[in-house]
């Protein structure tokens, strides 16, 4: 009941808390199947979408109950409309997104070889190297990487044969005592 102006004057029924509740539960009687249904059309028969954005209408219908015709046939194409702008909608929505992909079962994938190992291997070789002297460096470089004779690399250097081959047993001394203390 209203006050106005010293008078008591009767609520309307539909927009009491009771005559709303009663409104929306006869609204939902009466055309929920309907709206699903033709939500089901329109989500092209995926039943969880359809009752989704039937209860997405339905809470539509309720928060926006005063514009809700009261004529049965004009609420229910006004229930249609809302159903189909929120079909619109989602659409809208999932084009903005990538396609959802279903997770494999990626068990029977023979697992790859552990490269850790081969990973410390080459930090400690190249902490072993750092500690050599920059002629014990490039000699090694020179003969094991680049992959030339002693008689290329002597040639290079204007040493003799015999000095390369004893400057790189010295070098690989070097590494070898580096890389068993790294």
């Amino acid at each position: 009941m209203l006050l106005v102006t010293g008078d008591i004057v009767p609520r309307e029924p539909e927009r009491s808390p009771a005559g709303r509740a009663e409104r929306m539960t006869a609204l939902h009687a009466d055309h929920a199947r309907a709206v699903l249904r033709l939500l089901l059309v329109l989500t092209r028969g995926q039943r969880q979408s359809a009752e989704d954005l039937l209860q997405e209408t339905m809470l539509r219908a309720w928060r926006h109950l005063d514009a809700v015709p009261a004529e049965p046939d004009a609420a229910r194409r006004w229930l249609f409309t809302v159903a189909r702008r929120l079909v619109v909608d989602r659409v809208r929505l999932q084009r903005g997104r990538p396609d959802e992909v279903q997770l494999v079962d990626m068990t029977w994938i023979p697992a790859g070889e552990d490269t850790t190992g081969a990973a410390l291997a080459s930090y400690a070789i190249r902490d072993a190297l750092d500690r050599l002297s920059p002629a014990q460096r490039r000699l090694l470089c020179e003969v094991y990487l680049v992959g030339r004779s002693p008689a290329e690399v002597a040639g290079r250097l204007g040493v003799p044969i015999g000095t390369v081959k004893s400057r790189t047993h010295y070098a690989l001394r070097a590494l070898r005592t580096g890389l068993q203390a790294a």
